[in-house]
């Protein structure tokens, strides 16, 4: 996101905030210097706020909305941009997430969050012991903003393998796997998304212990969420990562080519 051109305030959390917060400095006929020496920040500081290259944190929040004579505003902007839709565990990774130039992931169960339809995620998150209606639709709302960055000006590319499993596995009733998987045909057609199925020929190979997804910013992987029960964990260890990633790449050594792939996926769209 840069500094140079308009925000799309429809990005994410971050770029309304970064949206917001220019819009009021500008109306009250300030720098970002002089805003910058009201809350006690850096000039810098405001100006990677205000260009989304850095989050807001809950102090800048507070004194934005008390030297621009704001009613709370940029606080309620604050909590939007902590995903607090999202469960706590899945924050730190959505942070992450936001910052990457590429997104690298694998699912052998089921299809990653990032290509899920709402009626698809609705009937996942349903599945959780415990959970009220209410948190369903919470989370689903949740799910539907972290989609948000594939609409980005420039959004990252995505690169999802997938086990033929999971297009095989019936999630609700027909209607709604058979909406998922035209879904995926269609993201398929998207200039970042690439797609790959690793068939059941394959049979036995490492990605079958579990799913994870790795965020790369120009070409460097930096951080990993690791699926795991009752919940996953983001990852930020170098050498970590670099195990995952030589996993990624011999899970994908098994996939089938990317046209292979989504002739597959129709195949099975034209049987159900």
């Amino acid at each position: 996101m840069s500094a140079s051109r308009e925000i799309d305030p429809h990005e994410s959390p971050r770029a309304l905030f970064a949206f917001e917060l220019r819009k009021h400095r500008t109306d009250a006929k300030l720098t970002q210097k002089q805003l910058a020496k009201r809350v006690g920040f850096s000039e810098s500081m405001v100006g990677m706020v205000e260009a989304g290259r850095r989050p807001p944190s809950e102090r800048f929040a507070q004194l934005c909305d008390q030297a621009l004579g704001l009613d709370g505003a940029m606080m309620r902007l604050y909590v939007a941009t902590t995903w607090n839709k999202a469960p706590e565990y899945f924050r730190p990774w959505l942070e992450e997430e936001e910052d990457a130039t590429s997104l690298h992931s694998w699912e052998p169960t089921l299809i990653p969050g990032l290509l899920q339809t709402e009626a698809y995620a609705r009937e996942m998150f349903a599945t959780s012991p415990g959970i009220t209606r209410e948190d369903v639709e919470e989370r689903l709302a949740g799910r539907m903003q972290r989609r948000a960055i594939l609409n980005r000006e420039k959004p990252p590319m995505i690169s999802a393998v997938m086990d033929e499993a999971v297009i095989h596995r019936s999630i609700g009733e027909p209607e709604v796997m058979q909406e998922q998987l035209r879904f995926l045909l269609e993201m398929a057609q998207h200039p970042k998304v690439t797609l790959q199925i690793v068939p059941y020929t394959a049979q036995a190979h490492c990605g079958l212990i579990g799913g994870f997804i790795i965020a790369e910013r120009n070409g460097s992987p930096y951080a990993a969420y690791a699926e795991a029960q009752p919940h996953g964990r983001t990852l930020d260890d170098r050498q970590v990562i670099a195990e995952m990633a030589l996993r990624y790449d011999a899970i994908r050594a098994e996939a089938l080519p990317f046209k292979q792939s989504v002739k597959l996926i129709q195949e099975v769209v034209n049987r159900t």
